[in-house]
């Protein structure tokens, strides 16, 4: 008798597929994938940042490849259980400005802090729409360093409290008060602690308004911008922002 050939497994049904339908997104990146694909790295208001294969996108005439833009609200819909799931729909939502310029790099430089902290499909809604909201103040900022500057520390400061990394700027690591004629340091570990003068200081004033989200002060940007880079060092570890230094070199120039 002859051998009977191995059966192929049986697709799973359409139906057992996870799909996911009009979910509010950005595309943080995008990446060539095979000949005629990207992968996208997406941030999603539900469901965090997920890895998506966009399947034929890049063939002339793709319906979806005018609709995945940069810094553009999206809703977007993908099907699959795996890590990286297949696109299906993407609709672009406007309202936004293309960004350009300075305010482009800071976009650029948004983007990459969300990638290199934020976990694969961990939902943070309110950091999802403090992001809308900065990417439409760096919409209309223009090329103004003055504008952009509160947009990014609003952001930072927001991102540290979502991942739970912001200290109480308000008192000292003990719970002391601060006394607001005193200057103080920073330990991204422990919070505000008395100041050591082989350290960086900051004043008490500004480091109440960088807690209040008040980033009107100039002197108060200029010391967030430092305790901002404090803070997110050992987050960040031995991985540097490509566009942070960037704006470094912008600034030179």
């Amino acid at each position: 008798m002859a051998e009977k050939s191995p059966r192929k497994p049986r697709r799973k049904p359409a139906g057992d597929v996870p799909r996911v339908d009009a979910q509010p997104a950005f595309i943080l990146h995008q990446y060539a994938y095979r000949e005629t694909s990207r992968l996208l790295d997406v941030y999603s208001r539900d469901l965090g940042r997920v890895m998506i294969v966009a399947r034929g996108v890049q063939r002339p005439g793709s319906q979806l490849r005018g609709s995945l833009l940069a810094f553009q609200p999206l809703l977007l819909a993908w099907f699959g259980a795996g890590e990286v799931k297949t696109l299906h729909a993407a609709e672009w939502q406007g309202g936004l400005p293309q960004l350009s310029g300075l305010p482009l790099l800071c976009g650029f430089y948004l983007n990459e802090l969300l990638m290199k902290l934020l976990p694969r499909e961990d939902a943070y809604p309110a950091l999802f729409g403090a992001y809308f909201d900065a990417i439409r103040q760096l919409g209309r900022a223009a090329n103004d360093r003055a504008a952009v500057e509160p947009v990014l520390r609003s952001f930072e400061l927001t991102l540290l409290r979502a991942l739970g990394y912001a200290p109480a700027l308000g008192r000292l690591a003990d719970d002391t008060p601060l006394q607001p004629t005193k200057r103080y340091g920073f330990d991204p570990g422990l919070g505000v602690v008395p100041a050591r003068h082989d350290a960086m200081q900051f004043d008490a004033a500004a480091l109440l308004a960088i807690e209040a989200g008040d980033f009107g002060d100039e002197r108060v940007l200029a010391q967030a911008k430092l305790l901002m880079r404090l803070a997110f060092a050992p987050l960040l570890a031995d991985a540097p922002l490509h566009t942070r230094q960037l704006l470094i070199d912008l600034q030179t120039l």
